[in-house]
């Protein structure tokens, strides 16, 4: 049987909650500080309608801060018109490229306000762990860090051999199972079982990256064994359920299905729509590392090296630092580095 956990690393500019499936990172959710509020999953707010495209049935609307939001237009709002106010909710969060999901609760009227806050990082985690108890401390960031180092990865290996890549395009995310060298008798047998291990591992990775959308998955092998393939599919994907959809195999090997998008994806978060780590992103990697210096050694100085725009993205993080542990931590913008390095001064 199937085991979760919950895990909640609070750190200096950075909250990060991990949900483990069998001992495994399964989830990953960040939340850093200055956030917009009215771009909160789940939040309710009165926004100002920007502009209305009615060939497409679209409004966009202006939430105060952050991207606009769309929303989809049906017959039962009534007339809506540019520069009128809206109600409504947070659906899908915003992500690179793309505005968040509104729902129509009703006509308002402005200013543009927050009605009631999005769920917090608490609540989602508790909602994912399913009542389990939640863990903190050390152990927590350890956690944190290994799923954060997991989610970044691009290829992961699998049970018994071969491997399993994930790759995003503005269109889908590819997953591509390899066989590699995995051991057996009989090519069929092995792509079978390889083919039923990826499906979970793809659903787990795909869960810590946070991608939703369009999923194809292609698949070792030849002549599979369509039903059984599907029946593992809806399996492996039952968690991100309501709203998983399957189409059937492809002639060509190809097993497609659709996963709700909600929460803004956390690779998102981490990469900004890139391939590498946003310099945000080393900045609290690097605001982790002064703060375990300074709990290691109580007396040490240490003064971190980064490159200029991870030293600006780090200094609100390092004031809230610095008055915990004295100004015996510091960071010294250094130009060419894209990286830190800590020093004892």
């Amino acid at each position: 049987m199937s085991e979760r956990r919950g895990w909640l690393d609070r750190g200096v500019g950075e909250t990060r909650a991990v949900v483990t499936l069998d001992g495994r990172p399964e989830r990953l959710i960040i939340e850093r500080d200055g956030e917009p509020a009215a771009q909160a999953l789940g939040a309710r707010l009165v926004a100002r309608i920007r502009s209305v495209e009615r060939a497409q049935a679209l409004a966009f609307l202006d939430l105060g801060e952050g991207p606009d939001a769309v929303l989809n237009i049906s017959a039962e709002m009534g007339r809506i018109d540019s520069g009128g106010w809206a109600e409504i909710e947070i659906r899908t969060q915003a992500r690179t490229g793309k505005g968040a999901q509104a729902r129509w609760l009703g006509p308002a009227e402005g200013p543009r306000r927050i009605l009631s806050p999005g769920s917090t990082l608490e609540e989602r985690l508790a909602a994912l762990a399913l009542g389990v108890g939640i863990e903190t401390g050390p152990a927590a960031r350890a956690m944190a860090d290994a799923a954060q180092d997991e989610a970044l990865e691009t290829v992961f290996p699998l049970p018994g051999g071969g491997t399993v890549c994930v790759e995003t395009t503005r269109a889908l995310t590819a997953v591509d199972v390899d066989i590699g060298q995995r051991p057996g008798s009989g090519a069929k047998r092995v792509a079978r079982t390889a083919n039923l291990t990826a499906l979970a591992t793809a659903a787990r990775v795909l869960r810590l990256k946070g991608l939703g959308g369009l999923v194809a998955i292609d698949l070792a092998g030849r002549g599979h064994d369509a039903s059984t393939l599907l029946a593992a599919a809806r399996s492996a994907f039952a968690a991100d359920n309501p709203g998983v959809a399957f189409a059937p195999v492809s002639r060509f090997g190809v097993l497609e299905l659709t996963i709700p998008r909600r929460a803004r994806p956390t690779l998102d978060i981490l990469c900004g729509g890139g391939r590498t780590s946003t310099h945000m992103t080393v900045a609290m990697t690097l605001i982790r590392a002064l703060e375990r210096e300074a709990l290691t050694d109580g007396g040490g100085q240490f003064e971190a090296l980064a490159g200029p725009p991870i030293a600006s993205a780090a200094a609100p993080a390092l004031r809230r630092l610095v008055d915990r542990h004295g100004d015996r931590l510091s960071i010294r913008a250094e130009a060419g580095r894209d990286d830190f390095e800590i020093t004892r001064r």
